[in-house]
């Protein structure tokens, strides 16, 4: 494929138009933790109508795709939260939708998937992360909408970085979890354009994180992936293409362990009433460590889908 680039502010605000009536303009809220290290926001992207905020780049995807997708269906590659955004479209625009999942991924996605009315095609893990980097799969057809390396997808996802400065201007960091880079760049690249001094972290997590490895290192390599109950964010390695957009427009990755994970989300829950899945509450645990820095912090809580099982265990004090 050819070089991807980042999407400019004129394609972020006209992906915010197209997402009229698609994805809603979510809230920014203070986390009710007077302990913290910092004043920290949370930008609530599990209100969006799939729990995530993946409506907003497949969402564009689908309108710059316009009539093809129409003509031709569409199909994607996720462990949940973009396979929901991509089937919730569809079904919108009563087209056909195939998903690729890992064998991994949260009954409680599937479900949902499924629900939307999409075919789920269940991959091992490995199997799926080639489907990421080749761009295809035996026997899929139609219009792929990649999850993370997609112009419109990142545009899409930009028009959250439109919000966060509406909302609160002089925010002086923001920490966005970490799967493949196209939320992070998305996002990075609208609040570069606007407010260049604002610090731009990507948050992984300590079983999977690919990001920190490239900037250690100075180039992607592969890790040793392990699964967890953080199934939104981590995989084998840097996309390739992925790789320039993140290098220029992030300022690090903040690692954080499972154990902070799950504690931020019991927080989150008893302070602020907020569900979030382990991707979604990961910025938060970084934020909470003060490695995000002392001032106004917001941390994007990409989305809140956790089967409740998890969540039952992580509420009682465990990990899963």
């Amino acid at each position: 494929m050819s070089e991807l680039e980042a999407p400019s502010l004129p394609e972020i605000r006209a992906a915010r138009e197209r997402l009229g009536g698609i994805a809603i303009r979510t809230p920014l809220v203070r986390l009710n933790a007077e302990e913290a290290p910092a004043e920290i926001h949370l930008k609530l992207e599990n209100l969006q109508p799939i729990g995530s905020f993946k409506l907003r780049g497949a969402g564009n995807a689908m309108a710059v795709a316009g009539p093809a997708v129409r003509a031709r269906g569409v199909w994607t590659a996720s462990a949940g939260n973009m396979a929901q955004g991509v089937a919730w479209c569809a079904r919108q625009r009563g087209v056909p939708c195939t998903v690729v999942m890992p064998d991994h991924a949260p009954q409680t996605k599937r479900a949902a998937v499924e629900r939307l009315g999409a075919r789920t095609v269940e991959v091992p893990f490995d199997a799926w992360w080639q489907t990421l980097v080749d761009r295809r799969h035996p026997g899929v057809e139609g219009v792929f909408i990649h999850p993370v390396s997609d112009h419109a997808v990142m545009a899409g996802n930009g028009t959250i970085g439109l919000e966060i400065l509406e909302d609160l201007p002089d925010v002086d960091a923001v920490v966005i979890p970490y799967g493949g880079g196209g939320l992070s760049c998305g996002v990075a690249a609208a609040l570069r354009a606007l407010r260049p001094q604002t610090k731009v972290y990507a948050c992984e997590v300590e079983t999977a994180a690919p990001l920190h490895a490239a900037l250690q290192a100075g180039a992607p390599a592969p890790i040793d992936y392990r699964p967890s109950f953080v199934d939104g964010i981590g995989g084998k390695g840097v996309l390739a293409e992925m790789w320039p957009l993140a290098r220029r427009f992030l300022d690090g990755s903040l690692v954080v362990s499972l154990a902070a994970i799950a504690g931020a989300i019991r927080m989150l829950a008893e302070r602020n009433h907020v569900v979030a899945e382990g991707a979604g509450a990961a910025p938060v645990a970084a934020a909470l460590s003060g490695r995000a820095g002392a001032g106004k912090v917001v941390c994007v809580v990409s989305g809140g889908n956790i089967d409740v099982a998890k969540l039952a265990v992580i509420l009682q004090g465990g990990v899963p």
